[in-house]
């Protein structure tokens, strides 16, 4: 073999591995986006299961009253307010146990009142709805609900009654150093003994709450 027929052969063998290159990226691509389609398809199932879930714990939950709305008239001067967000609802006590029902379950941006009358809660884009002060159960600092976690006292939850349910609604400001005034608040706008279902009908224990 003479000198000259080196080059020759050596662009020979990269043309080959060139070749050899190409037709190994084509056989990728086609499993790339079969491995693609795959997940997507397996996404796609997963929400629709979710869905699915949520939809079921809505109607296992039917019975849930309707969201109280704030009452008519002059709603008396502002205890407290904050802006921030809506976490979410649960069965009190059962940081898991999520309420979905009548939009509960809608994490949101909110903006929160405090007045004699109780806790209005408006949220842009989600239902809005009132606490009644004869509703309120108390407050607390926590760290989680409806599967959120969030670092230690981040999170106001305002514990209330629905119907026969007793309910833990989680909220963060967007300052949270204001969440201690609002436990205190909440919890001296509540009444004596929540443990008397005559406390969320009768309107002179209402108005007692409100006093305080």
């Amino acid at each position: 073999m003479t000198p000259l027929s080196h080059p020759v052969a050596g662009l020979a063998g990269y043309a080959g591995l060139a070749a050899e290159q190409k037709s190994q990226e084509v056989t990728d691509w086609a499993a790339r986006i079969g491995w693609v389609a795959g997940l997507l398809l397996v996404i796609a199932l997963v929400y629709w299961l979710m869905r699915e879930g949520w939809k079921w714990r809505g109607t296992l939950q039917g019975d849930l009253p309707e969201l109280p709305s704030a009452p008519g008239g002059e709603p008396g001067a502002a205890r407290l307010a904050l802006s921030g967000r809506y976490h979410g609802s649960t069965t009190a006590g059962q940081w898991l146990d999520r309420i979905v029902a009548h939009g509960l379950g809608t994490r949101s941006r909110v903006e929160l009142t405090l007045t004699d009358l109780g806790v209005g809660v408006v949220r842009p884009g989600a239902r809005d709805f009132f606490i009644p002060a004869a509703a309120l159960r108390g407050a607390r600092l926590d760290k989680g609900i409806a599967g959120k976690v969030l670092a230690e006292g981040g999170l106001l939850v305002i514990t209330w009654q629905l119907g026969d349910k007793t309910i833990d609604s989680g909220f963060r400001s967007d300052h949270a150093a204001e969440h201690p005034a609002w436990v205190d608040a909440v919890t001296a706008l509540s009444p004596s003994d929540p443990s008397d279902p005559s406390n969320a009908s009768n309107p002179s224990n209402q108005t007692e709450g409100a006093a305080r």
